[in-house]
């Protein structure tokens, strides 16, 4: 059974670090696009940044480049999302996702496998 686990959330000051990680199980990452998505509080689901399993290829939305980074280790079956110079406004329920369609995007809707989401808090 396809399942795709996410840790690393926690509570951290602004301008503090995160690494978040999504482990997946029942499937190898080989050949999937992994995304990572975000869901703040009243507000609709954001793509974050997303990455080809295959060829390490990635895209992050613009307002984030520069401080989150998405990597992988297949070896591991892990995608991670590193997010430095953390701000209030990144507070929200990170998810990641898969898709098995090959196209590099974080639109939710060619996602079909969700992991559960873990919650990150910017507060002082």
């Amino acid at each position: 059974q396809l399942q795709l686990v996410e840790s690393g959330g926690g509570l951290v000051q602004p301008g503090g670090s995160l690494r978040l990680s999504c482990a997946a199980s029942g499937f190898t990452l080989d050949y999937y696009v992994i995304g990572w998505f975000r869901q703040a509080p009243g507000k609709e689901r954001e793509g974050v940044s997303c990455i080809s399993t295959s060829t390490g290829s990635t895209y992050s939305a613009d307002s984030l480049k520069g401080r989150f980074t998405i990597s992988r280790d297949n070896a591991k079956n892990t995608v991670y999302l590193q997010m430095n110079n953390l701000k209030p406004e990144d507070t929200a329920v990170y998810y990641c996702a898969a898709s098995y369609r090959g196209v590099l995007t974080t639109l939710p809707d060619f996602f079909a496998s969700w992991g559960q989401g873990t919650q990150v808090t910017v507060s002082s």
